[in-house]
Formats: C-alpha cells, sequence, structure tokens
C-alpha cells in the first residue's frame, strides 16, 4: 500500500525564455518569483494555487506543460501508472519520467510538500 498526490504544475520553457516566463508568470498570478536552491532549473511561484507547487523550468526541449505526482513509494506508484498505460521514457535522480496515453509527460516524485499538507491530500493505493 502507498499514497500519492498531485503534486504540481510544471511551466516547461526553453533555457533562454525562462527568466521572462517566470516574470510573466509570476505577475499574471501575483505571486512571487524565487529561485528553488540547488534546483536552479526551476523558479518557483509560492502561492499560486493552495496545496499546489507551480515552477517555471527551463528545458532544453519545446515548451510545454507536465504535472509531477508525488509519493511516498516512488517504484510503486510508477508501476501503477504503468499498469494504467503510461510508458516510462526517462529517469531523472528519484523522478521517473512517464508519457500518459495522449502524449502527456508526467513525473514520479518522492514526497517534496510539507508533510501535513501530503497526509491530507494523498490518495492511498493498494
Amino acid at each position: 500500500m502507498h499514497r500519492s498526490r498531485l503534486y504540481g504544475l510544471f511551466i516547461d520553457t526553453p533555457h533562454r525564455d525562462a527568466p521572462a516566463a517566470a516574470s510573466f508568470w509570476s505577475q499574471a498570478l501575483g505571486v512571487p518569483a524565487r529561485p528553488v536552491p540547488g534546483e536552479e532549473q526551476f523558479t518557483a511561484l509560492p502561492g499560486a494555487f493552495p496545496n499546489l507547487t507551480v515552477d517555471v523550468q527551463a528545458v532544453d526541449d519545446a515548451p510545454r506543460y507536465h504535472v509531477d505526482i508525488e509519493t511516498d513509494d516512488v517504484d510503486a506508484e510508477t508501476a501503477r501508472l504503468i499498469a494504467l498505460g503510461a510508458v516510462e521514457v526517462a529517469r531523472w535522480l528519484d523522478c521517473h519520467v512517464l508519457r500518459a496515453p495522449g502524449g502527456h509527460l508526467l513525473c514520479v516524485v518522492p514526497v517534496h510538500s510539507d508533510p501535513e499538507v501530503f497526509a491530507a491530500h494523498a490518495r492511498t493505493w493498494p
């Protein structure tokens, strides 16, 4: 048995455009733009959605959006989503990058949110 929840929306933006995108989304959503220490490709937009992370992520690819699903068991959640039809396309650190049916990317990541937020909002899976 494990638990998981939608953790965040990531606005994937080419490196050269990431600062302007972070500024735009910060102003559009009325929240600060803050670099994420130790993960320089991310600029957090805290407060954009209660209990949901919104970041601009600098990528070496086309602009897109993707979601992260955080879990207390990355392998079990990855296996559950693959059984539902997702395909694993990459790994980065402890993250498993999957492509869902329909072509959208999602990442399965270890718990990053406040433990109380995770406990209150995560679903339990057998």
